[in-house]
């Protein structure tokens, strides 16, 4: 398995992590929703420091290579500040109040 962590500072971007959350309301998550191989991918943010950012967990390095569907680079206007994988060594599931982790979070709260 490979994690990928990708993260942008949005200090000289094109865009907002406000506009970014719309984009994943209409478009992105549903189009990640598609991938095979990819496991757990988690959307995030700092409004304080203006970072946006993902963390993937892909099943194979293979999945891990194919062709994203994200517009985020075009969004932002440039790459991300870091692109970073790793090998997992291991995986675990806690205890967990809800069963489902599909569309969760600040993109699909009402107060946002």
């Amino acid at each position: 398995m490979i994690l990928r962590l990708v993260i942008w500072n949005l200090v000289d971007s094109k865009t907002t992590i406000e506009e970014l959350r719309r984009y994943l309301r209409d478009e992105s998550v549903d189009a990640f929703a598609e991938l095979p191989g990819l496991r757990f991918k988690a959307w995030i943010s700092d409004d304080v420091t203006d970072r946006w950012g993902g963390v993937y967990l892909w099943e194979s390095v293979e999945a891990a290579r194919q062709p994203l569907p994200s517009r985020a680079r075009e969004l932002i206007g440039k790459d991300p500040d870091i692109v970073e994988e790793f090998d997992v060594e291991a995986t675990i599931e806690g205890r967990f109040e809800f069963e489902e982790l599909s569309r969760l979070g600040l993109a699909f709260d009402s107060e946002h």
